[in-house]
């Protein structure tokens, strides 16, 4: 005869088990016995049940895919999600996001400025309806940056309130006082594990410190901080994370391994022109396409910075605001500065002839 508490125990199994089916296979096993430890409600008993019963470990096996926000079942799906956010993926890069979905694994994302890495990341998050918390990477980036610090300010307004009260307090309490998890800063990476299901869009990776790299490493294997004053704190649902570089340095293959790589080109003409279509529908099918060829044959030049998209944008909607409707070295010439950003490149491009 099964008592209540082994069946309140199965019962729960099974709904963790439900929650579970979409989880990465990669996920920790110590996660999985943390979380059925939590779900029991510290009964050691029920959480035994719930890991003896092995229904979580066949959900797990068995999983559907990653639910996270709205799933797309295909490649194609998400790629048709991403349009209605204005973002157009070729095969390749859709390809790669549903994986990352797909197999819970980060995206790392590299290739030239202004060819939509960024925008994929901000496009992913409307897509799949979850929110988006963002760590742009700079030089000096630290964990004070990225992931927590203390609220200093309102630890000292806390303890001269508590020498203004007054009385016997316990000096060790006191001290604990100080750091509750109400001071606590969280930045992105913090916020992201507390958050999740989201998208996690690390930003120029290549421009942080190889430190800053070494300590995600740590980050994104076990998607789990521990601060010393608080302990642990671990991700329910690991984020969707979203890394990109412009290249401007090499990043360490051990970050790279543990993500699904994708170099993002630079689109087509046609492929170009439909976005421009979508992102500036103000300018017209002529100028809109006397752009993308001259897009693309600024990228033959070799120029010290090629445009990328992202340019190719600001040009047709500059062009659009003019009312320009035929492209021509006189119009190039007063609103180059939206496409090239280098005075010598500025310079080289002079002479073209624009109109072709």
């Amino acid at each position: 005869m099964i008592g209540a508490g082994a069946r309140s125990a199965r019962d729960n199994a099974r709904s963790i088990a439900g929650t579970l089916r979409a989880w990465p296979a990669r996920w920790p096993s110590r996660l999985l016995t943390e979380t059925c430890h939590a779900r029991s409600g510290g009964d050691r008993a029920a959480c035994g049940v719930m890991i003896n019963m092995g229904l979580i470990r066949r959900a797990l096996v068995i999983r559907a895919p990653r639910i996270v926000g709205r799933v797309s079942s295909s490649p194609e799906k998400l790629a048709g999600a991403l349009a209605t956010t204005g973002y157009l993926a070729d095969p390749g890069l859709a390809t790669a996001g549903w994986l990352a979905l797909r197999l819970g694994r980060p995206l790392f994302l590299e290739g030239d400025a202004g060819v939509g890495k960024t925008s994929f990341g901000l496009a992913l998050a409307q897509a799949e309806g979850v929110p988006l918390i963002r760590l742009q990477c700079y030089e000096g980036l630290d964990a004070a940056q990225a992931l927590y610090d203390w609220d200093f300010p309102r630890q000292i307004l806390h303890l001269r309130t508590v020498e203004a009260v007054g009385g016997q307090r316990d000096p060790s309490a006191v001290e604990a006082s100080l750091y509750d998890r109400r001071f606590l800063v969280a930045r992105p990476l913090l916020r992201a594990l507390e958050a999740a299901p989201c998208v996690l869009l690390i930003d120029e990776i290549d421009r942080a410190d190889d430190e800053f790299e070494a300590y995600l490493l740590e980050l994104l294997a076990d998607w789990a901080v521990t601060i010393p004053e608080l302990g642990r704190i671990a991700a329910a649902i690991p984020p969707i994370a979203v890394i990109t570089s412009n290249r401007t340095r090499e990043v360490h293959d051990a970050l790279k391994r543990r993500c699904l790589y994708h170099w993002v080109e630079h689109p087509s003409p046609e492929r170009e022109l439909a976005i421009l279509r979508v992102r500036a529908p103000e300018v017209t099918e002529r100028v809109a396409a006397q752009i993308t060829q001259a897009t693309k044959r600024l990228r033959g030049m070799e120029l010290v910075k090629p445009p990328g998209v992202a340019e190719a944008i600001d040009w047709a909607l500059a062009l659009a605001a003019l009312g320009v409707e035929e492209l021509n070295g006189e119009v190039a010439a007063l609103t180059i500065g939206a496409v090239v950003k280098v005075r010598e490149d500025a310079e080289r491009v002079k002479e073209l002839d624009w109109s072709a």
